[in-house]
């Protein structure tokens, strides 16, 4: 199943991609801002430029007789000059003018105030009851030019500020979610079977009703398992005593029985009576494989238990078990001996059951330390191969049998939080049947005995 983008992910674009937002919007609204405080301290500028020039104008020209040539003022050197200013009389004639003044820029009659014309900001002042006007331009690109430069001193920090902010916020979410993933990790690396509540402390105020209400779910789950197994076990446990009565009843009218036709009965009798206790015995065997309590905290060494079960099974069965494990020298995992024996009794007897008579059932163990169990045989079909695993299912109708020594395997195998892999044919034959057990990891745990 694919993963959705992890909300550690989403809070830091979001965040990042929220600040770079209202840090953009911010800086919009400043540069409108500076522009119009940028206009009014030029504006005013340009005003008390007017007004100096025209009182210093006044000074030189209040002795003059009507001049008829017009005069400017040199510029300072290579400064750049950004006004430009011309002084006239009422009439439109140029008395004196800035040296880099152009006079088709000013209107031909003098306007006292400010106005746009054709790219320029033109403030025009009159003294001596209107006898004079000067009238100052400014360009209005280097109003442009300032309000972009300070718009642009807003968004400079923005390259640093980004993946600085991406750190920050990536590191104080990854530290605000440590309670979340500790959660997740707590969860993960329980077995199948293991309902117990998780702790809850610690966690977010948003969070912790999310667990408590997966704490009461599993409680309400574990109680229905426990249930259901607790039925189980009893009915099996209590079928037992009857179920002896009745075959040690039957095997005593077989004895007894005056025809050679009443003790055939007796024994197809006694035949049901062994499969019944067979299968109740098989029951217990399921209920406390799905009990889910067979997970230890410390690793055992599970090599001499399936050594001492393979020894058993030659001395009571057949001697036609082999095991192979020539270069191994431990077998470590998390797991309950008993529950190993009882998962390797059934795959083995399964392989015997099925297997053919004539050839062994070979016990490797890889290097990695699964456990391949192999049984020659007619190859199982896919659709049987993948329902086998389920209770009561069975390869074989000829065969005696419940159908639940896979399944019992299984949910051992399910509760250590190991993995049971069916394959058929065999690997490296034609034909046969290999079930192979893979355990997790055991990590850095100190081993501990296990027979």
């Amino acid at each position: 199943m694919r993963r959705g983008t992890t909300l550690q992910r989403r809070l830091g674009i979001g965040l990042v991609g929220g600040m770079l937002l209202m840090w953009l919007v911010g800086t919009a609204v400043s540069g409108y801002a500076v522009r119009g405080e940028l206009d009014e301290a030029f504006d005013s500028a340009i005003q008390e430029t007017g007004q100096r020039l025209l009182s210093l104008a006044m000074a030189g020209l209040v002795d003059k007789d009507e001049p008829q040539v017009a005069l400017h003022v040199a510029g300072i050197g290579d400064s750049q000059e950004f006004l430009a200013w011309v002084l006239r009389d009422r009439t439109g004639n140029l008395l004196l003018k800035s040296h880099d003044a152009d006079p088709d820029v000013f209107p031909p009659v003098p306007e006292i105030g400010f106005r746009n014309v054709a790219g320029y900001r033109i403030y025009g002042t009159s003294a001596a009851d209107g006898a004079l006007y000067i009238e100052v331009a400014e360009p209005l690109d280097h109003r442009e030019e300032a309000a972009m430069e300070a718009t642009l001193a807003l968004l400079s920090p923005l390259p640093l500020l980004v993946p600085l902010s991406l750190l920050g916020v990536w590191w104080f979410v990854r530290r605000s979610l440590r309670p979340l993933r500790a959660l997740r990790a707590e969860i993960e690396s329980r077995g199948d079977g293991d309902l117990r509540p998780s702790a809850v402390v610690g966690l977010p105020a948003e969070i912790a009703p999310i667990a408590e209400a997966v704490n009461r779910l599993m409680e309400r789950l574990r109680r229905s398992l426990e249930a259901e197994r607790s039925f189980t076990a009893n009915s099996a446990h209590e079928l037992r005593t009857p179920i002896a009565g009745a075959l040690a009843q039957t095997q005593r009218l077989i004895a007894e029985a005056p025809s050679e036709d009443m003790r055939a009965r007796g024994r197809q009798i006694e035949k049901s009576l062994r499969d019944l206790a067979g299968l109740s015995a098989k029951l217990l065997e399921l209920a406390r494989a799905e009990a889910g309590s067979i997970l230890h905290d410390s690793p055992h060494d599970l090599l001499p238990v399936l050594r001492l079960l393979i020894d058993e099974f030659r001395r009571t069965k057949d001697g036609r078990i082999r095991l192979r494990s020539e270069s191994l020298t431990a077998l470590p995992a998390r797991m309950d001996v008993d529950a190993f024996a009882i998962l390797m009794r059934n795959l083995i007897e399964n392989a015997m059951k099925y297997g053919t008579p004539e050839e062994p059932v070979v016990v490797a163990i890889d290097p990695e330390g699964a456990i391949h169990v192999v049984n020659a045989g007619p190859v199982v079909k896919p659709e049987v191969l993948g329902r086998l695993k389920g209770p009561f299912e069975r390869g074989g109708a000829a065969v005696p049998g419940a159908g639940l020594g896979l399944a019992i395997a299984e949910a051992i195998a399910v509760s250590a939080g190991a993995r049971i892999d069916l394959h058929s044919p065999a690997a490296g034959r034609r034909d046969g049947f290999e079930a192979v057990v893979a355990f997790p990891p055991c990590g850095p745990s100190r081993l501990t005995g296990g027979a």
